[in-house]
């Protein structure tokens, strides 16, 4: 059987995973048995977070309004509540957008939610 020469193979594939540990500290940038726990981790890292930062920004968006409506007398729940009795469907990126940049149109849809729960 003929012998199999893999050096270039091994080699392309250490020099990948070197290179996605540049800039790490050490021998992490440096070294293939270092690099490739530590670009595993950040891998992971990555993945894990990007499902993160969808439920960090709603968190953020909630407390955008929350701030917004609360200057009119009214509670995040109540103002969502009476958004979904007035049938107003607008998502929370929207919403927190209005408060920080358009408070004119925040406030009439605060009295559209208010006067929903009166109703």
């Amino acid at each position: 059987m003929a012998r199999v020469k893999r050096g270039v193979t091994t080699h392309a594939r250490h020099k990948e995973v070197v290179q996605l540990g540049k800039g790490y500290r050490g021998r992490a940038s440096t070294n293939f048995r270092v690099a490739i726990e530590k670009v595993e981790k950040a891998l992971r890292y990555a993945y894990r977070d990007r499902r993160a930062k969808k439920g960090e920004f709603r968190a953020l968006w909630i407390q955008r309004i929350n701030a917004g409506v609360r200057e009119h007398g009214l509670t995040y729940a109540r103002f969502i509540n009476g958004l979904k009795r007035a049938g107003i469907e607008l998502d929370r990126k929207t919403l927190s957008n209005l408060a920080a940049e358009e408070p004119a149109a925040f406030k009439a849809l605060v009295d559209q939610a208010q006067a929903a729960l009166k109703a």
